[in-house]
């Protein structure tokens, strides 16, 4: 690289995105115009980043045909992008906003495709390339940001190979059979994977983008890493990972012990009426959002009688957002008239029934509204994440209200003790906001604690570092790997234990062996809870095939034996299925069905299931909708649980395992909208009952009394336990992930023999201690 194309002023980290994190306020007559931040869920994610450790951020400044020098603000050198009127309609409001939107969320609107927009896309990102490429000091971190740059990584690798670039997607990943109808699939693709670390919102989203380079970039893909040959003969590897976004929640913390703050908050209350329950909904006006979808629940639940205007308020803000762009001018027009509606029937000279706030709020104004809310409402319809979900738990200090959270965010993977809802059945979400607002206090805390661990333990700080840590460690740009070196087989060495990187802090070996073992053996009483498949068992081709691990067995029994030790599974398996293939020990505790079903040993304590005419018929249903997708994909079967069906895709060729499971989802979304649909390892689960395996160890934890519990799981349905445990420094809980994978837990395993090598220590030390 000439050092002549290194700019004389450079930066070790920059950060490009379409947007710079500023906007320009006016000056008043004779007066300069001035910068202030930007609101948004980017902004917020990435701001205290930037401020703490200086750096460039490249981006548009907001205004067409305008060119700006750089200049600095806050802390952080500004690089201003210029970006034509004409650029403005084809790149963002065409390409960006009117294709990629849309299509990256499930089509809600229909994506529009113009070889002129995908133009004006392409050479948009190659001026944002070149901007970065002029900045970034030889051998810096490029953090590139979202949907509008995604040529830019690979674009940027051809002007700096000596770059680290980092690539994160904020918004959802479409399955393949969507992305498919992108007439330039192979050219994002390629773009993207320029970077050396893609990162997504959720773990479905990976898989997404994993399947769409193995069909359309035509890639090999291998525990989540495309190796890409290079000119120079060696190969360059891309990982692709979850690392779901936060907030600073320091900032929202501090915001809601202002004392002024706190007094904002009593005065919106005491304008809607002091007594009332305050019902809040905090949204970007985008038809994304569900706003049409919760204004609808609300209205009827107004004319049924079961929410009145005298006993509660919504309050619906909705900032304004791309007020240019047809669809989102009709939406707006939707909104305000059903609002107007609405309001018209049930407003009483005393009481509003609903707010309607089309403005931007600075954070002091949205942090006064969180604590004034009873219950917050998020019921996106497809959203990468959402970060008010995050901000309003943040803020609430005592433990109070509850979340309404739809399925369909990312959040919901993490805040699994939310009133999770889906915002296409308007049945289904009046009954959710109803509980909301009828919660016991007792309930409400429980759950918003729950929630305020997840939260405050997986800031901004834990996902900048993660995302950022893991990009120092990839294969370098030159293509060689001296931190993940080559077998002679091709394959990567395998660890003993997880890298720290992946654990967020210590190694393994640190983490669990001497804080942790300490930990579990001066318990007076403790709770050993493990998932089944994957963590006891190893995974099999056939569900009914799958037995402990001879030692785990082996271990597992005599712990069971162990005076002041509990041992549980927790499963989303039947208790049937649990027992048949777990041949559990006399004294173990089976929790299974996702929490569904519990039974205690010696004593009838425990619950069957007894399900509604109404829930019989939606299973049934759903079982038919399954049973025909297994029809269509060999390989596929279906299993019948209590108050559940579930689709297993692990025997059907890999190449059709994910659209087996979207086809499932899809089919249940339209045909069944009343039952729960949750996804696990190649597995698509339909229940009629909703239940997760955070309810199951707190189960356990009412009926044994824990003074500290351990679990382990392997799947996306083991985070919801890993949630409601007291994990961390000074806390008495043991979270532990088993394989790869984003994850609440504290520590991480790599495999079922790891597991038993594990248990096996907490056996010995749990003898040891109560010998001493």
């Amino acid at each position: 690289m000439p050092s002549s194309r290194i700019a004389p002023q450079t930066f070790d980290l920059v950060v490009v995105s379409n947007r710079l994190p500023v906007d320009r306020v006016a000056g008043s007559a004779g007066q300069t115009d001035q910068w202030r931040r930007s609101p948004g869920g980017l902004v917020t994610a990435l701001h205290p980043l930037m401020q703490r450790n200086g750096g460039a951020w490249v981006g548009w400044h907001g205004a067409p045909d305008e060119r700006l020098e750089d200049f600095d603000h806050d802390g952080m050198r500004l690089v201003p992008v210029a970006l034509s009127a004409a650029e403005v309609s084809t790149y963002y409001e065409g390409f960006s906003n009117a294709t990629l939107w849309p299509l990256f969320h499930d089509v809600i609107a229909p994506p529009e495709y113009h070889r002129t927009w995908w133009e004006a896309y392409r050479e948009v990102n190659q001026r944002f390339a070149r901007e970065c490429a002029r900045v970034a000091a030889q051998n810096a971190t490029v953090w590139v940001q979202d949907y509008q740059l995604l040529l830019v990584p690979a674009l940027l690798r051809q002007l700096r190979p000596d770059l680290k670039i980092g690539f994160f997607l904020h918004i959802p990943f479409p399955p393949a059979e969507l992305f498919a109808q992108l007439p330039w699939r192979r050219e994002a693709l390629e773009g993207m994977l320029g970077a050396s670390l893609l990162g997504f919102q959720r773990q479905t989203d990976t898989a997404n983008f994993l399947r769409c380079v193995r069909r359309f970039a035509q890639r090999p893909v291998k525990n989540k890493r495309i190796e890409i040959e290079m000119s120079n003969g060696r190969t360059r590897r891309v990982e692709a990972d979850t690392f779901p976004i936060s907030i600073d929640a320091d900032v929202i913390t501090r915001l809601a012990n202002d004392p002024k703050v706190i007094e904002r908050a009593k005065r919106i209350r005491e304008s809607l009426g002091g007594a009332r329950k305050v019902v809040l909904g905090v949204d970007r006006l985008d038809y994304t959002k569900g706003i049409r979808h919760r204004i609808k629940a609300y209205g009827e639940l107004l004319n049924d009688g079961k929410v009145k205007v005298e006993d509660a308020a919504l309050i619906q803000v909705a900032s304004p957002s791309r007020e240019r762009v047809s669809s989102y001018v009709q939406l707006r027009e939707d909104v305000e008239l059903a609002v107007g509606r609405i309001n018209g029937n049930f407003d009483t000279l005393e009481h509003t029934a609903i707010r309607y706030l089309h403005h931007s709020y600075p954070m002091e104004e949205m942090v006064a509204l969180y604590l004034a809310a009873d219950v917050m409402l998020v019921t996106a319809l497809r959203d990468g994440m959402n970060l008010v979900a995050k901000e309003y738990v943040a803020a609430r200090q005592d433990d109070s209200g509850a979340l309404v959270l739809s399925e369909f965010a990312g959040a919901a993977d993490e805040l699994g003790a939310a009133i999770l809802t889906n915002p296409h059945d308007i049945g289904g979400m009046k009954d959710d906001i109803v509980r909301a607002l009828t919660m016991s206090a007792d309930e409400s805390q429980r759950r918003m604690k729950r929630l305020r661990r997840q939260v405050l333990a997986n800031d901004i700080d834990r996902w900048s570092s993660d995302f950022l840590e893991r990009l120092e460690s990839t294969t370098p740009a030159d293509g060689s790997s001296p931190e993940d070196e080559l077998e002679p087989s091709g394959e990567p060495a395998r660890a003993v234990v997880a890298n720290a990187d992946e654990t967020h802090g210590l190694p393994l070996a640190d983490r669990l062996r001497e804080e942790t073992l300490r930990r579990l053996t001066e318990a007076e009483r403790l709770l050993v809870a493990l998932d089944f498949d994957g963590v006891v068992a190893p995974i099999v081709a056939r569900a009914e095939d799958a037995r402990p691990l001879p030692k785990t067995k082996e271990v597992l029994d005599a712990l069971a034996e162990v005076e002041g030790v509990q041992v549980a599974f927790v499963s989303g398996r039947s208790l049937a299925s649990l027992r048949a293939c777990a041949d559990p020990h006399r004294n173990v505790a089976l929790i299974g069905s996702h929490g569904a079903e519990q039974h205690l040993p010696g004593s009838d304590q425990g619950s069957g299931l007894t399900l509604t005419d109404e829930q019989e018929q939606t299973l049934a249903k759903a079982e038919r909708v399954l049973k025909s997708v297994a029809r269509k994909h060999n390989g596929a079967w279906v299993e019948i649980k209590p108050a559940g069906v579930v689709l297993h895709v692990r025997q059907v060729p890999q190449d059709m395992q994910e659209h087996a499971s979207v086809e499932a989802m899809q089919r249940v979304y339209v045909e069944v909208p009343k039952a729960h649909v949750s996804r696990g390892k190649s597995v698509v689960e339909i229940a009629v009952l909703k239940a997760h395996k955070g309810e199951g160890i707190e189960y356990l934890r009412e009926a044994y009394n824990p003074s500290s519990t351990l679990f382990m799981g392997d799947d996306v349905t083991d985070e919801n336990a890993f949630a409601v445990l007291e994990q961390g420094e000074g806390e008495p809980d043991v979270g532990v992930k088993v394989g790869p994978g984003a994850t609440a837990a504290a520590a991480r395993l790599n495999d079922p023999e790891e597991v038993a090598a594990f248990l096996e220590e907490v056996l010995r030390a749990r003898r040891d201690g109560r010998k001493g």
